[in-house]
């Protein structure tokens, strides 16, 4: 049995904002539009299992945070453009866009973000969710989505208005204790 077309319409209607948290995560329009058809389709698949009391984004969006964190764990790796890249890529896709430096700079300190701290900026941040969306999204604890974001925040202040080293990334260092 297919999805009843109230929920098809639905799905439609929350595209836009699928898409973007996809961007976010992705930096790359072809690999974020497979993300979101992954979403989309694993939603179709399994409508039965949306409780109509949730807020239908809130799960296409925790869908499509699945859908990256297995394309992570089955890739093995961040396909993330590279920082050398990102102006050659900015360019491209921007080029007629005011401040182009700063646009710049931006992709390359969320791309150098910690993937956690990252996604739960774009939530609370780009798409506008509580902490306590973000949290359902993310399947974390709040009060873990609100230091997520802190520390994003910190972190590219730093990064954009030059008091942090280059090359530092947000990644904690590890260090040999004995």
């Amino acid at each position: 049995m297919t999805a009843p077309a109230a929920f098809r319409q639905q799905l439609l209607a929350a595209i836009p904002r699928l898409r973007r948290y996809a961007r976010s995560l992705v930096f790359d329009a072809a690999t974020a539009d497979d993300l979101v058809q992954t979403a989309l389709e694993r939603a179709l698949n399994h409508w039965r299992q949306f409780d109509p009391r949730r807020d239908l984004v809130l799960w296409l969006l925790a869908i499509a945070h699945n859908a990256w964190l297995d394309a992570l764990r089955r890739d093995r790796h961040l396909d993330v453009v590279a920082p050398e890249r990102v102006a050659e890529v900015m360019d491209r896709e921007r080029s007629h866009e005011p401040d182009v430096g700063l646009q710049i700079d931006l992709a390359d300190a969320l791309a150098r973000l910690v993937p956690d701290q990252r996604s739960a900026l774009m939530l609370v941040l780009v798409e506008q969710l509580s902490y306590a969306e973000a949290a359902e999204v993310l399947q974390v604890p709040e009060g873990t989505v609100m230091s997520r974001v802190s520390r994003a925040r910190t972190v590219l202040r730093a990064w954009l208005d030059g008091s942090a080293r280059v090359g530092v990334s947000a990644r904690p260092e590890l260090r040999r204790v004995v």
